[in-house]
């Protein structure tokens, strides 16, 4: 076996270590902090101000904070295969996607064994492949449906501020979502229906949102919720004031993406530039590479240059994620 084949197998594996393990060794610091600061800004009051009805108010109000903030931690743990394919909007059943992992891995094992590779490297490469591959799909899925639900979110809000403005219910505010909205709007609405003709509470029904769609503006909305059955007060003003905060952040997203557009094309460009000078240097003079290909020591240094370039794509990944 060829020394530039064992090095790409390094950096496969490497990769595959790393989306393995790297989102539940980095946590989210940034969002514990915020969420920790956010918990004692509610306990802090004006001492012999305010009167014994709004102290047990404030109480209970901060309750329902450390409850989902607890909740929220829970949450960010390893997610099991099958919330996974939910929160992706996926109707496919945990075994059957199993199955597909193995027949991708299957294929990608038997094409690299057509192409001379030996049978033991075959198989780590289609390991990787076949864990690699289905994952990134199910992230992808998760971002693009996330996306599409936040994208109707401030309507929905809006929408039920308007019927409990009317004198609607509230569950009859979130049953006409349901029946009206857009997807995915609609469909994780009706969930919130179902449960509640099944005899689950408001606040444990409106919860099943977070757990299928585990962003901050959805747990925005989960606390106001939960506040008010717990609490009481102006649901309609909170959740108008909840609508303009989601829109706001709507516009801060999109400004972001284009602040960010610049140095995304830069990363991009600076990536791919290694490959494509080698691509004009082996037309335009096909001998100059070519120990790079042919010798140990190029064998060493592609593998060290892999190695160097993946951690570089990934720090530059990382550079253009921005938290707001």
């Amino acid at each position: 076996m060829s020394p530039l084949l064992v090095g790409i197998l390094v950096v496969v594996v490497i990769g595959a270590l790393g989306a393995a393990f790297m989102p539940s060794l980095a946590g989210s610091g940034r969002a514990d902090k915020r969420i920790k600061a956010f918990s004692g800004n509610t306990t802090m009051g004006r001492a012999g101000v305010l009167a014994p009805t709004r102290d047990a108010r404030r109480n209970s109000v901060e309750e329902v904070v450390k409850n989902q903030a607890g909740d929220t931690r829970k949450k960010k743990s390893r997610i099991p295969l099958q919330l996974k394919l939910y929160q992706a909007g996926m109707t496919i059943k945990k075994g059957a996607f199993i199955r597909n992992s193995i027949i991708v891995g299957g294929v990608a094992f038997v094409l690299l064994f057509l192409l001379g590779i030996a049978p033991l490297y075959a198989g780590v490469f289609a390991v990787a492949i076949a864990y690699l591959i289905p994952n990134w799909y199910i992230g992808r899925r998760r971002k693009k449906y996330q996306k599409k639900f936040l994208e109707e979110l401030p309507n929905a809000v809006e929408a039920i501020v308007r019927g409990v403005k009317t004198g609607l219910p509230l569950n009859d505010c979130i049953r006409l979502v349901a029946k009206e909205g857009k997807e995915p709007i609609k469909s994780e609405f009706a969930r919130i229906v179902d449960a509640q003709s099944m005899g689950t509470s408001m606040e444990d029904a409106v919860g099943l949102i977070y757990e299928r769609m585990p962003v901050s503006e959805v747990n925005f909305f989960v606390v106001v919720i939960s506040v008010q059955q717990k609490s009481g007060g102006n649901l309609s003003e909170a959740l108008s004031n909840l609508a303009r905060v989601l829109r706001d952040r709507k516009k801060m997203a999109a400004k972001v993406k284009a602040m960010s557009s610049e140095a995304k094309a830069s990363a991009m460009i600076i990536g791919s530039l290694p490959f494509i000078v080698a691509a004009l240097v082996s037309f335009v003079t096909p001998d100059y590479l070519l120990p790079l290909v042919s010798t140990t020591a190029g064998y060493i240094c592609l593998a060290v240059a892999a190695i160097m370039m993946s951690m570089g794509a990934f720090i530059m990944n990382k550079m253009v994620q921005f938290d707001y």
